[in-house]
């Protein structure tokens, strides 16, 4: 892959030792549905979510990084998720594909922790911005990801997961495992094509219950230090401590949203 990210997961690749990444991601509202269309400017008017921030290589194998995103997971009535959330994110490649040495696929290891800095909300004692202690504001996410090169033009990724929220409203579930997987098609010396998708697995977690896999499709264009891409997605949310737990929004009902990335690598 040529990022660290896909479109909503994180892929296998870290950075190189002494190598700083500063990325900005923005997800924009609907682009159909009740709340798209023209009178939105299909999405275009409405800001979901924001990150900024930046990753550093320490070694060729280890990856650290600091990010802020806005915060836009949503429970179907209308709950609000963690906000204005500040991520931690230490990744760790643990096997290269290097076919000569018999090592057939790439193996990472990713952790996030996830802090809401929003202000406490005493009198909503049945959100979950209530606050009731300081671990209340914390999420986390830890993932492996085995992904392999098949050729010049193809890349396939395979991830599981784990998603713990310290806090969550009554009736939902503390912990979420998750599957998915994502793809790269190299179309060009610097145009690709990116899928990703990502499942939770709960019993409330169906679309009977007003959740739905995260599925992103989408361009990625490289230029120089530069990589920036363009993608379309049914989630809201950027981060996987926000996204998976809080999917509520469909492609079959036109819930999907315009989203950009762009990355740019410095030498440090």
């Amino acid at each position: 892959f040529k990022d660290r990210r896909v479109i909503n997961v994180q892929s296998v690749e870290t950075l190189p030792k002494r190598k700083l990444d500063v990325r900005i991601a923005h997800r924009f509202g609907d682009v159909a549905g009740d709340n798209g269309g023209f009178k939105t400017v299909f999405g275009l008017e409405n800001a979901r979510d924001v990150l900024l921030g930046a990753e550093y290589g320490v070694s060729d194998n280890l990856t650290l990084g600091v990010f802020r995103t806005k915060g836009a997971g949503v429970l179907p009535d209308g709950t609000p998720g963690l906000r204005q959330i500040l991520n931690g994110v230490y990744k760790v490649r643990l096997i290269r594909q290097k076919e000569s040495e018999g090592a057939p696929f790439t193996l990472t290891a990713v952790g996030i922790t996830s802090l809401s800095t929003a202000e406490k909300i005493e009198e909503a004692t049945e959100s979950i911005q209530s606050f009731p202690k300081f671990a209340h504001r914390l999420a986390h996410h830890v993932q492996l990801m085995a992904a392999r090169k098949f050729s010049d033009g193809l890349s396939l990724q395979v991830n599981a997961g784990y998603t713990y929220r310290n806090l969550v409203p009554s009736g939902d579930v503390n912990g979420l495992f998750s599957v998915g997987g994502a793809a790269r098609i190299q179309l060009s010396k610097v145009v690709g094509i990116i899928a990703d998708l990502t499942v939770p697995f709960s019993d409330n977690r169906t679309a009977d219950n007003g959740f739905y896999p995260a599925l992103g499709l989408g361009f990625e264009f490289e230029t120089g230090g530069h990589v920036f891409q363009v993608n379309f997605t049914n989630a809201t949310a950027i981060m996987e401590t926000d996204f998976i737990p809080y999917t509520t929004t469909s492609w079959g009902q036109g819930e999907f949203r315009l989203g950009f990335t762009v990355s740019r690598i410095f030498n440090l």
